[in-house]
């Protein structure tokens, strides 16, 4: 690569992976729209490559895939090709900051657990550093007024700080419980309540009330050694001295009616 790679003596080179590339921008900017063009920003974009990701690597294990800010930092490396004019001084001093900032973004918009308010977030921040810089001062944990004082905060804005810290990432539901010994490993999803089936039939039962109560002696017999004491329709049939041909016409029948009743009771029809 040539042409990314010429010597200008006016171009300060701060690090290994900060090329002269100052005449490589000037024809740049000369060329017109096309294929030349595109093959020579492409050209700049690789002849910086290695500056991003030496910016992506200062991010690393804060609990985003490296890969991830590789691509986001050469993302922000294109917009600062595009960008960059040579009146604003030396491209790498123009890179830099355009290539954090976009990761931050990332950082800002993509990498929380939860949705939380850009102000939230800076506060987070602030907090995060006076917390840091208290701990290597004194012993312990600070309270809450120290790290106002430290941060310049009111106490409310500390504590909303200090409520998105923990708001950045979110355990598994299979991560296992660490605070009590009798857990015997059992993971946090296992804490967590299942819906009751039971809740759904109280409102039927209290609407079939009325029409189960109307029904003949016999019919309310049949159905309640159907349903309640789960006998089936043959031993009801012995038991009652019918055939079960009709104990399971009876049973038929009366459901139906006891359905149509409750459906047309007054003021269901609108609920349902």
């Amino acid at each position: 690569m040539p042409t990314a790679h010429t010597n200008t003596a006016s171009t300060r080179r701060t690090h290994d992976d900060a090329p002269d590339t100052t005449k490589a921008f000037q024809r740049l900017r000369a060329l017109p729209d096309g294929p030349e063009r595109d093959a020579l920003r492409d050209e700049l974009v690789r002849a910086w490559l290695p500056l991003s990701q030496r910016l992506a690597g200062k991010y690393r294990n804060r609990g985003e895939d490296t890969d991830d800010l590789r691509q986001v930092a050469a993302l922000g490396l294109v917009k600062a090709v595009d960008r960059y004019e040579a009146a604003r001084g030396a491209f790498e001093a123009f890179a830099i900051p355009t290539i954090n900032g976009e990761i931050k973004r990332h950082f800002r918009d993509h990498a929380w657990a939860m949705h939380v308010p850009r102000r939230v977030q800076e506060l987070r921040n602030r907090v995060r550093i006076a917390r840091r810089e208290l701990q290597t001062r004194q012993a312990g944990e600070p309270t809450l007024k120290e790290l106002a004082v430290q941060c310049g905060l009111s106490e409310d804005d500390v504590h909303d700080g200090l409520e998105a810290l923990q708001s950045y990432s979110a355990l598994s539901l299979d991560a296992e419980l660490q605070a009590d010994p009798d857990d015997d490993g059992r993971s946090l999803g296992d804490t967590l309540g299942a819906p009751d089936t039971g809740f759904a039939l109280v409102d039927a039962r209290e609407a079939v009330k009325p029409a189960l109560k109307a029904l003949p002696e016999r019919e309310s017999r049949i159905l309640y050694l159907r349903f309640f004491e789960d006998k089936t329709q043959h031993a009801i049939a012995e038991e009652l001295g019918v055939s079960q041909m009709h104990v399971s016409r009876l049973i038929t029948r009366t459901c139906t009616r006891i359905r149509e009743q409750t459906l047309h009771e007054p003021g269901r029809q609108a609920a349902a």
